[in-house]
């Protein structure tokens, strides 16, 4: 069965009801400014425990030959929150208005068009899914096969690969910078590609548990899974 959170993400930017998934403005983590994507990364996860900021994600097709097709989803951007592990509020602004959840154990996707809630369980879906690599425990690589890839415009980049294949990506590539996520791209075996990138990353905000527990808008029609 796939990772139901990770079928959330991979369409919350080609769908009316999904676009309604993580994150250059952010400090730099001293020792680590020129520091391969792999040693970075590791350093990130072990120091950051919660972390706020703004996304933009654009979902794009690809050719055999690894080119771009004409007809890319238009852009959708908004707002994160995360406190590890498995809590975190992941709001789609643009063009439609969208909530993923989650407040340690249950997810929520709100749409507001529809003013309806779906309400799933997390489990240990959360393990094999993008959403692990900045939610989830620090214990990434007893789910994730990681490794360097090349670097970019100034940007480390390290590939992560699962090693279940009861999940939607063949592969996921995060972008760093300074100690700091600044992209993402996610691709599936269905030549898809999410490409995400962050701003205004803030490390360690102060957060309570109380932020992350949901509460259905006044009207909305909940459905349970």
């Amino acid at each position: 069965m796939k990772d139901k959170f990770s079928v959330c993400l991979s369409r919350a930017a080609s769908s009316r009801v999904a676009a309604s998934l993580f994150f250059a403005g952010v400090l730099a983590v001293p020792g680590i400014v020129n520091a391969a994507a792999l040693e970075q990364f590791k350093s990130f996860v072990a120091s950051t425990k919660s972390a706020k900021g703004e996304f933009v994600q654009r979902q794009i097709k690809v050719e055999g030959n690894g080119q771009e097709k004409p007809g890319a989803s238009p852009a959708s951007s908004g707002t994160f929150q995360f406190a590890r592990p498995g809590k975190f509020i992941w709001t789609y602004q643009k063009p439609y208005e969208q909530v993923l959840q989650a407040d340690g154990e249950k997810l929520y996707i709100y749409d507001k068009d529809l003013n309806q809630v779906t309400v799933k369980k997390l489990g240990n879906a959360l393990g094999s899914s993008p959403a692990a690599i900045l939610f989830g425990s620090n214990d990434l690589e007893k789910n994730f096969t990681l490794k360097e890839a090349p670097s970019k415009d100034g940007v480390e980049w390290l590939q992560a690969t699962p090693k279940t294949k009861d999940t939607t990506f063949d592969s996921i590539s995060i972008g760093l910078r300074n100690g700091m996520p600044v992209a993402m791209e996610l691709r599936d075996s269905f030549g898809q590609v999410s490409q995400l990138s962050f701003t205004k990353f803030e490390k360690n905000p102060p957060v309570s548990t109380d932020q992350f527990k949901f509460k259905a808008p006044k009207g909305a029609d909940v459905f349970q899974q």
